[in-house]
């Protein structure tokens, strides 16, 4: 006979709301996460399902990154900024006499 596991007790693969629980975020931001690939997911049909180790494993590169300067920007290279305004250009007059 299955007995039924412990409710604090926390499965291998999870769906999204365990999973959701176990990071604590909210099942929506996990949701997004998994479907723009930020966090390590599979789907199993239609439904995202989360692997205890990997987001272990997940949450530890991510924490170990936090603490260095990311590689694709140096810290000390300030980034180009987009315009704060654009000049307007002279109106054209249409059909006006001569």
């Amino acid at each position: 006979m299955r007995t039924t596991p412990a409710r604090d007790e926390v499965r291998e693969v999870m769906d999204i709301r365990m999973a959701s629980d176990y990071l604590g975020i909210s099942p929506d931001t996990l949701y997004k996460y998994a479907s723009e690939g930020f966090v390590p997911a599979f789907k199993l049909g239609n439904r995202w399902r989360f692997k205890r180790s990997r987001l272990d494993e997940w949450m530890d590169q991510q924490s170990s990154q936090g603490a260095q300067p990311r590689k694709d920007s140096p810290p000390d290279v300030e980034q180009p900024r987009k315009p704060q305004s654009v000049t307007a250009r002279p109106k054209r007059v249409v059909g006006g006499g001569r």
